[in-house]
Parts: C-alpha cells; structure tokens; sequence
C-alpha cells in the first residue's frame, strides 16, 4: 500500500478545538460527543460505551489478527474536598500532578446549577500581606485553595450557589501554537495523541485504500486514573498501539522532535516484536526517531495488560517538556508520529499465528540470541601490544 498522506492543518485544527473542550477525568461527555460528531463527519460510524469511551472499526482484507491504536480523551484536573469556612474551596487532584503546577491556574468550576471560574492560589497568596512567607510556605495540595469569581465570604454563600463536596474542577489550558511549530499548553497529555489519531484515520479513509486487517481506533475516558484501555479494548484486537507523551526531561532520551518509541515503563517491557516493529518502520519510511525508558509513566496499555488482556503492546509517543504541567511540545513530532501511525496500520502482518488466541507452537516467533559480529579482526590476526 502506498504511503499516506497526513493532513497537519487537520491535526493542528483538531487539537486546537479538543484542548478548548475541559475533560478531566469523570467528566469527559462533552469531548466524547464532540469526538463521535468528528468520527460521523469522516464517514465512520464509532461504538459508545455506558461511561463514554469510543471505538471505530475499520474492516480490513482480513479479520484477524485486528489491530488497535489508543489514545485517551481525559486530563488531568481537581475535584472540590471541602468547602472552606473562608469562602473558597480546598482541592484534591485528579490525576497524578504536582500542586506546583496548579498555582495561579484559571479555572472553571463545574457546579449542578451552573459553572463558576476561578483561580487556584496558594494559601499565602499575598505578597503584601506575608511577604518572604509567600516564598518559604511548603507546596502541595493541603496548601493551595481555589478563589472563586463570585461574591463568597463564607460556606453559606458557596451553598447558596449550588457548590457541593465532589465537585468537578477544569484547569484552564492557555494554549499557545507559534509560528515556529512549538505549542504550549496544559493537557497536550493526551490531546495531542487524539488528535494524531484522528488525522491517522482521516488519511486512511481519505485514501479509499482497505487495511489489511480489522484495525480499531478507541478513545479511551480514564486513562489519567489508571483504568484506560481496560475499559474498552476489544477481546479479539491482537496487537495495541498506545499514543502518548515521552517524558523529556535531563536523563532520559525523549524529544520534542521526531517519535519516542517507549522500550519500556514502570510495569516493565512493551511487547518485543511489536516495538520493534514499528522501529523497523520508523526506519523504512525515514521517520526521525528515538528510544526510550520510562521509570514513573504508565499508559493505556498497561491498563490492558493488568486487566489480564493477551495483548501485544507498544507505546509510541511525542516527546513533552514539563510533562503533567504547563508542557510543550513540537508539531514535527505531531507530524512524525501521524505518520508512523499510517506506516503501521497499512503495514502488513508480521505475526500471522496471532490470529488465534492460543494455538501450537507453529508460527510463534523467535527473539534474536545469536552472538554478535564482531567488528575488529579476529585477535591472532591484530598486532600483539607492546
């Protein structure tokens, strides 16, 4: 199949509305609608599961052994713990983020009766009022507050307005696209990764060229809290490729260029043929590329190897600065990945036993254990050392 053709204006334009749509997790109905309407308009006709997650199948040559690529719609985000004798709100995170991060964030506060803004603020906000104490208070969650943008002065005044325990809190984004191809924003994790799903399938469809397997494209709601994929991966999808953000970070080899194919995560090695496979197609179709290990990350499809899922997995990603805070990343990595993306959907099947769930020992591949060449000549032929 020849190579396709990845729509940049479509995968910028894509992000730009998704990141303008709050999601947190447990309060992602809104970015699924707006996903279904894309997936309708592109001419594809998506599942919905009872919370919201999403897939679409494509239905190729062959049925099996069908593939998967994942992304996730939720963020991260806040939830209202307390309602504070001083008017304003105590916070806990959703997700796993530091406070440090949620200091001066602009907010919306999603109430029964209607949302508020606001702002979240360290407990010491003033340097007028504390001065050095602003600077020497510890950071975390139990020492910020969320200032809301209403008349409140008291816990009977946030009653009066509809606020209760539990309600949900959506950091605003400030996205930034430069001309230069960086883009700035909170919840690029994962945003990004649905929005190089989107322009991967709208190439395939666009082409009118047909897979050559059943490939499902899934959009995951809770990917933030560890339940992801699990939740909606089809039983018979042999092989899942997971969409996400590289840590780039001092020490670790993720980039803000080109694809950061992940070796492995904190619940231990992705899928050897499958990884390599797509290094190998990185490699075909001269896609900048590099390799990774991710000590503190997991991913949609460590939640399908946990819920017990026989599942080959890969993580492929777009390397982010400041992950899980106000990140960057670079459109050539968005582009990079969207095109492995296509390479490996319209790539045929290396492991054709994967078809069956179980089966004989024929067909099961091989890892490479012979020894190396070596690259000097053989020692009785070199000079001895004086």
């Amino acid at each position: 199949m020849p190579r396709l053709e990845v729509d940049i204006d479509y995968l910028s334009d894509q992000l730009k509305g998704l990141l303008k749509i709050p999601s947190p997790t447990g309060f992602t109905d809104s970015i699924t609608h707006a996903v279904v309407d894309e997936l309708v308009r592109l001419g594809v006709e998506p599942e919905v599961t009872r919370r919201g997650a999403i897939r679409a199948k494509l239905k190729g040559k062959a049925k099996d052994p069908s593939r998967a690529l994942i992304a996730h719609l939720d963020t991260l985000g806040a939830q209202v713990k307390l309602l504070k004798p001083n008017g304003r709100l105590e916070v806990v995170p959703i997700g796993s983020w530091s406070a440090r991060f949620a200091e001066g964030a602009r907010v919306t506060i999603f109430t029964e009766q209607g949302a508020y803004r606001g702002s979240i603020l360290p407990l010491k906000a003033s340097g007028h009022t504390y001065a050095d104490e602003v600077d020497t208070q510890p950071t975390g969650w139990p020492y910020v507050e969320v200032r809301v943008d209403a008349l409140v002065r008291d816990v009977a005044d946030l009653q009066r307005l509809g606020f209760h325990v539990g309600d949900v809190v959506a950091i605003d984004t400030q996205a930034e696209f430069l001309d230069n191809g960086f883009i700035v924003s909170r919840h690029l994790d994962d945003k990004a990764g649905v929005a190089i799903l989107l322009a991967t399938l709208k190439a395939v469809v666009e082409s009118g060229e047909r897979l050559p397997v059943d490939t499902w494209f899934v959009l995951s709601i809770a990917e933030e809290v560890g339940v992801g994929a699990a939740a909606v991966l089809p039983h018979d999808v042999a092989a899942m490729v997971t969409i996400d953000n590289g840590t780039t970070a001092p020490g670790q080899a993720s980039d803000e260029f080109g694809v950061t194919i992940a070796m492995a995560d904190q619940t231990g090695p992705f899928d050897y043929h499958l990884t390599h496979e797509l290094i190998r197609l990185a490699r075909d179709n001269d896609i900048r590329h590099q390799r990774d290990v991710f000590r503190y990350y997991r991913s949609d499809s460590a939640s399908a190897i946990e819920a017990g899922a026989d599942v080959r997995t890969a993580l492929a990603t777009f390397g982010v600065d400041a992950s899980h805070g106000y990140e960057r990343i670079h459109m050539h990595a968005l582009r990079s990945l969207a095109e492995l993306m296509t390479a490996y959907v319209t790539s045929p099947v290396e492991i054709k036993r994967d078809a069956k769930a179980l089966g004989s020992i024929e067909g099961f591949p091989h890892q490479p254990t012979a020894p190396a060449e070596p690259d000097i000549e053989p020692a009785e032929e070199l000079s001895p050392r004086e």
